[in-house]
């Protein structure tokens, strides 16, 4: 679904849904009731990295929250072609490199180990992100996209969030790896692996409108995670699982290595 259609469907009903009784004046992002005082907030300015096989939910669930924060959103690509995700579904990109607004509130890298490693080394890719986020009012990213950031240079002398599997890769770009969930440091604003999507959007939204406004959007999602196994994490799943699981995905996790290590070359870290 085009993410206009997704607007024009779904975003309106979860507003609607918020907003009950109160009126369309109580919904994230809607301009205060008439004589309410006040004005409406600045309309946000999002840009967000697509690219081959990114997780898609990486994307989708910060988009989503984007989307009720009523954001401008840019979904930028190498080109305006569809890019192929993990699970098959493709995403259109709405601008280019070379299109994307050059002043922005936000700029968010999603990860995806396969893709991400590939893109490690595309200086135009790293050089957009170098560029836009130079001039950025937060720098964000979700999942392996931290080590996009890293490489654009980006995480230089911050604490930096990933996922579990690739966290020890960032100091070999100048980060200080953080284990949290959620890590922010000054206006770079990353999380860990592709559900911490959501606890990221969740936490930018509280910067960006306040945590009245961060918590509504939760409650319009139903954000109320019951997992039903005590396996999210390498300390929950214990030493046995995360073995396996990083023995599995050996290779990929040697090339992101190996491409951390030359980014780390290039930026004299």
């Amino acid at each position: 679904m085009k993410r206009r259609e997704f607007h024009a469907l779904g975003l309106g009903a979860l507003l609607a849904s918020a907003a009950g009784a109160a009126g369309a004046a109580e919904a994230p992002g809607a301009a205060p009731a008439p004589g309410g005082g006040g004005s409406a907030p600045k309309k946000l300015r999002v840009g967000m990295l697509v690219y081959p096989d990114m997780v898609l939910l990486d994307l989708v669930g910060p988009q989503t929250v984007f989307s009720l924060l009523m954001a401008e959103i840019h979904l930028v690509g190498r080109d305006r072609q569809p890019v192929a995700t993990d699970v098959g579904l493709p995403v259109q990109p709405t601008t280019t490199f070379a299109e994307c607004p050059g002043s922005l509130d936000v700029l968010f890298v999603p990860g995806g180990l396969k893709g991400t490693v590939a893109v490690m080394d595309d200086r135009a890719l790293l050089g957009f992100l170098a560029e836009r986020g130079r001039e950025a009012r937060y720098v964000t990213s979700v999942c392996t996209g931290g080590l996009l950031l890293g490489a654009a240079g980006l995480l230089r002398g911050y604490r930096a969030s990933a996922h579990w599997y690739v966290r020890d890769l960032l100091p070999l770009m100048g980060a200080t790896a953080s284990a949290e969930r959620v890590t922010v440091d000054r206006n770079r604003v990353t999380g860990g692996g592709v559900t911490a999507g959501l606890d990221f959007a969740l936490r930018l939204a509280a910067l960006l409108r306040g945590d009245e406004y961060a918590r509504r959007i939760q409650l319009v999602l139903e954000y109320d995670p019951q997992p039903p196994f005590a396996a999210g994490s390498p300390e929950r799943a214990g030493a046995a699982l995360a073995d396996e699981v990083r023995a599995r995905r050996a290779p990929l996790l040697a090339a992101a290595r190996a491409a951390s290590e030359r980014a780390g070359k290039r930026l004299g870290t």
